[in-house]
């Protein structure tokens, strides 16, 4: 799984980080106080996360050609002892968060728009 740190070990900056998830999944949390988890999130046992500078490679390696998912801006001060930073693709260090995501974390979401190129159109938040 690669080495693990907890939040309370490494100094996180105020800056969001990202959760992309299907236009199905997000309609689920309606009336839900937890962002659902998508398919590898559960097989893996945590919810994966990417930082703004991850999230392009992210989208790019796992989302190609998807054309109903939802970008959401996560505060990770909100998500308590259960986000870890772990290495993974290229040594870089992800979030990881090994507990629910409360709906309460959420500062925005926005669908992401699949461009020309085969990468998709951040949302103007972003």
């Amino acid at each position: 799984m690669g080495e693990r740190q907890t939040s309370a070990t490494v100094s996180l900056s105020v800056e969001p980080i990202f959760k992309v998830i299907t236009l199905e999944r997000w309609r689920a949390s309606t009336g839900n106080a937890h962002v659902p988890p998508m398919p590898v999130d559960i097989a893996d046992g945590y919810l994966h996360f990417s930082t703004r500078d991850q999230l392009t490679e992210t989208l790019r390696r796992h989302f190609a050609g998807r054309r109903d998912l939802v970008l959401l801006a996560v505060d990770p001060a909100l998500l308590g002892t259960g986000l870890t930073w772990e290495r993974s693709r290229g040594g870089d260090r992800f979030p990881h968060l090994y507990a629910p995501c409360p709906l309460d974390a959420v500062l925005w979401h926005a669908p992401l728009t699949p461009a020309p190129d085969g990468g998709f159109v951040m949302p103007e938040a972003f």
